[in-house]
């Protein structure tokens, strides 16, 4: 029951505060078709993306996972005349969806796919002078997610924003147990993350028509915390 009204409240919200919109439909219609998985962000969650990158008035983007270019799509029309979106996929068969999704949605000149492993990708960028990045969206698989991360803060500069996805994979990520690789990843990325000083981060759980995960949120060179807080809800 809980589940369900998740689902209604989303599509509450949706209805009255994310218009229809044909290319972003469109996009996810031809990513079910072309049998993508269907993970990529919803709705809202796609409109705080691009509330995010305006707000910080992004004019350079990089995100990790393209999948079929739901969010990519979101974000491009986040940027400023001039602005530039680097968006990595290691799936052929994601990017050639993504592609052309993209370029319905008429943000091609704006948006850079880049095949293949993020790992390989990301020390390019660095090597071709791409950065700094404004805005950093990582939302590819989490076992890497520590990696990615440390690439992400090479690549960005004072003031930008590294916004990560699926940090609370159900509520997995406390279960120290877990032989999960995502779950893994996760929780080594807030273990590193927790002791980063360049960096002010928190996390913040979501449900909705995704399910039960969360988004984190880092902004970089405003330092961590000096040191760790009482947390109130630990008597």
């Amino acid at each position: 029951m809980a589940e369900d009204r998740w689902v209604e409240v989303d599509c509450y919200i949706t209805d009255l505060l994310v218009p229809q919109d044909a290319a972003l439909d469109a996009a996810l219609a031809q990513s079910e078709a072309d049998g993508l998985p269907q993970i990529n962000v919803a709705p809202n969650q796609g409109k705080l993306l691009h509330l995010l990158a305006r707000i910080q008035g992004a004019r350079r983007i990089l995100e990790l996972g393209t999948l079929g270019g739901y969010s990519t799509i979101w974000l491009a029309r986040a940027l400023p005349e001039g602005g530039r979106l680097i968006t990595l996929e290691v799936s052929s068969r994601h990017a050639e969806v993504a592609r052309r999704n993209i370029a319905r949605a008429g943000v091609e000149d704006r948006v850079e796919l880049r095949l293949g492993p993020a790992a390989d990708a990301l020390p390019k960028l660095e090597s071709e002078g791409q950065g700094p990045f404004d805005f950093v969206f990582i939302d590819a698989d989490k076992a890497n997610i520590p990696l990615y991360f440390h690439w992400a803060l090479r690549l960005t500069r004072p003031g930008s924003l590294i916004v990560v996805d699926n940090v609370v994979r159900n509520g997995d990520v406390i279960d120290a147990q877990s032989e999960d690789l995502n779950v893994l990843g996760v929780r080594r990325f807030l273990e590193i993350l927790a002791a980063e000083r360049r960096v002010s981060a928190t996390a913040i759980q979501t449900v909705g028509s995704k399910g039960y995960d969360g988004f984190l949120l880092a902004l970089v060179g405003q330092g961590g915390d000096a040191a760790p807080s009482r947390n109130p809800l630990r008597q």
